[in-house]
């Protein structure tokens, strides 16, 4: 007896077709044009989620960089200060606070002053 194999068949090219589906031209409803442009989609989608996290990490050092140089120091010498006076706070975090709560984040340019000139001392 003979496999008949067009259900599944059809089953994989509809979940081809649905991952196409907002292409432009053949690409949403043609199944060798979708899946070509399915398959290289998939290839963006690895690599821009791993481009993304270098995207948000300069996002936030500019973020840092600028509220840093409003209170008179450099970004280099602020992750230095964080750094020896143990104030462990991510990039994501300082962004936030530089941004939307000035007063806490100046109060962290503080205390890491503080610390490293304790340290020098």
């Amino acid at each position: 007896m003979r496999v008949k194999r067009g259900v599944k068949a059809r089953k994989r090219r509809n979940r081809v077709l649905k991952l196409a589906s907002g292409f432009r031209g053949r690409s949403g409803n043609t199944i060798r044009q979708a899946s070509s442009r399915v398959d290289k989609a998939m290839r963006y989608m690895y690599r821009d989620r791993k481009k993304n996290k270098g995207n948000f990490r300069a996002l936030w050092i500019a973020r840092i960089s600028a509220a840093v140089s409003l209170m008179g120091m450099s970004y280099s010498r602020f992750t230095h200060s964080l750094k020896v006076s143990n104030i462990e706070l991510d990039r994501r975090m300082l962004a936030k606070l530089g941004a939307e709560h000035p007063v806490a984040f100046k109060a962290v340019v503080d205390a890491a002053g503080k610390g490293s000139e304790i340290q020098a001392s």
